[in-house]
């Protein structure tokens, strides 16, 4: 079983040559998609201006306000189902779904995070409606998976507590769903080749090797690696980071093109 994550500036950039590779494939597939880059756009045609925040260790991430919420579930709404019907019309039986759909994610949103502010000092905010993962039902999974080839995830998740939508971090999704089905592989694309360091590609990693790296590069491909190496001491056999932009990027992963975190 695969877990395929691609990006917000692949999915704008275009994922026709990911969809079309994903007709070869005869595994079952999970298919988490982002969407920042086009949820940024959309908030901004509304008058609504996205926040971003760099937390002590150096991740950026979105900030999400209540009125942004609305826009980030109608954007990821839209491109996972234009997702569902791009694979269905070539013949991969698809279905698309939230986090809240059959109660597949839940989460819990983040009351308060700390963030480094424009002065370089610690300071603490309300957390938004950001959350944090806390279950994900695999029996939902499993038992869509009797019928459809490929299920689509967006990266919205629900606190049952707050009765809520809530921004989930794709990375963050994917790793969770990897982890939660013991994934054979977990595919990352990207708008580059693999973890960059040096001015080359990394070509494998163990998890605690990904960890010391983390330190070493910049935010977005620091958490990635952190996640993986977590993913793969959670039973994930192999986590690859790999350039979605190329011709058949998924079987490209799969050869191990890009870079590889695994125990093996």
């Amino acid at each position: 079983m695969i877990v395929v994550k691609v990006g917000g500036r692949v999915i704008k950039a275009g994922i026709d040559n990911i969809l079309a590779d994903l007709l070869s494939i005869n595994d079952k597939i999970v298919f988490v998609h982002g969407g920042g880059d086009i949820v940024t756009e959309y908030s901004k045609k509304m008058g609504i201006e996205p926040t971003f925040v760099t937390s002590p260790e150096g991740i950026r991430s979105r900030y999400t306000t209540k009125e942004e919420l609305d826009v980030y579930v109608m954007v990821m709404s839209w491109i996972n189902k234009r997702i569902v019907v791009e694979l269905n019309s070539r013949g991969k039986r698809a279905i698309g779904l939230s986090g809240a759909d059959g109660l597949l994610m839940l989460a819990s949103r983040k009351k308060r995070i700390m963030i480094i502010d424009e002065r370089g000092k610690k300071r603490i905010i309300d957390g938004g409606y950001t959350g944090k993962i806390t279950a994900v039902n695999k029996e939902v999974i499993q038992e869509l998976f009797k019928s459809f080839d490929v299920i689509v995830v967006s990266p919205i998740a629900m606190d049952p507590e707050e009765r809520t939508l809530l921004n989930v971090d794709g990375d963050q999704t994917a790793f969770s769903i990897s982890v939660a089905l013991s994934a054979d592989y977990l595919i990352l694309l990207t708008d580059v080749e693999g973890v960059i360091f040096n001015n080359t590609v990394v070509p494998s990693l163990k998890p605690q090797e990904a960890k010391e790296l983390s330190s070493k590069i910049g935010p977005g491909m620091n958490r990635k690696l952190l996640m993986a190496a977590e993913a793969v001491n959670n039973g994930v056999k192999r986590v690859v980071i790999s350039s979605g932009l190329l011709e058949k990027p998924v079987t490209n992963a799969l050869n191990s093109k890009g870079t590889i975190i695994t125990n093996i």
